[in-house]
């Protein structure tokens, strides 16, 4: 299995971070991908993953919560992070109208100028999406046919939704959310609809603990070696086996963000 998303940065990873990814390898894991969300996130993911290049990739880029932070130097930036080996894909990037930290022109601003610089170095793209689907959209479609490829992470939408980011081509990335009881069973639903070959499974580490767990884990911090949880709801929910389930999302990890681990 591949965790193709986890806030490795975040500072309730701080004391113990070697543990948790000791703790990822004994479950199986293969690979880790850190999201980079502003730049001096992108920068310590950066320095985190040369701790362990066979198992640590990460991606750059500034969150549409962190959309506020762009620069005139934030692209070149950017630009220069993604010349590092483990970087495999430009993001956390896209729009959240939930919150709006920063100010939706703010967040557009900062999506499209990603976008393009994911174009430009021909690097698959990480995106975030929040109430904010039709603009995200209609921001997305002009540079689709030139991206490589993009993941939408995190899905939780509608089946419209989901409909409209499958005819663009985009991968979609599953979390815990599908294993909330009070809030993932729409999503649950709609699991089956998502080709096999455009599926991919994340943590979104420390967020989005899988509610399903039993015993449920003292702390509410999640962590990618909870991402077998997911794995086995998710196959449940697709009529497959977890064995089928894991070896297709693992192949997409793989391809999506050219990593071949050991």
């Amino acid at each position: 299995m591949i965790d193709i998303g986890i806030n490795l940065t975040n500072s309730r990873f701080d004391k113990d971070v070697e543990t948790v990814i000791s703790n990822a390898k004994e479950v199986g894991l293969q690979a880790l991908l850190i999201i980079g969300t502003s730049i001096k996130e992108s920068q310590k993911a950066i320095a985190l993953c040369a701790t362990d290049k066979d198992f640590l990739y990460c991606c750059v880029g500034i969150h549409p919560h962190d959309a506020k932070t762009l620069t005139d130097d934030s692209i070149g930036i950017l630009r220069q992070l993604a010349k590092n080996a483990q970087v495999k894909a430009i993001g956390e990037c896209g729009l959240d109208f939930n919150r709006n930290y920063s100010t939706p022109q703010e967040q557009e601003k900062a999506f499209t100028a990603q976008l393009a610089l994911a174009v430009e170095l021909q690097l698959p793209v990480y995106m975030h999406q929040r109430d904010a689907h039709a603009r995200f959209i209609e921001l997305l479609k002009p540079y689709i046919n030139k991206l490589p490829k993009a993941v939408l992470h995190c899905f939780t939408g509608s089946k419209k939704e989901l409909e409209e980011c499958l005819a663009l081509g985009l991968y979609i990335g599953i979390t815990g959310w599908v294993c909330d009881e009070r809030r993932g069973l729409d999503l649950l639903d709609l699991l089956k609809y998502i080709p096999s070959d455009r599926l991919m499974i994340e943590t979104d580490a420390p967020y989005l603990l899988p509610r399903s767990m039993r015993p449920k884990p003292k702390s509410s911090r999640n962590e990618p070696k909870y991402l077998p949880y997911i794995a086995t709801t998710v196959a449940h929910a697709r009529g497959e086996t977890l064995t089928e389930l894991i070896q297709n999302t693992t192949k997409n990890s793989q391809h999506f963000f050219n990593i071949h681990p050991i």
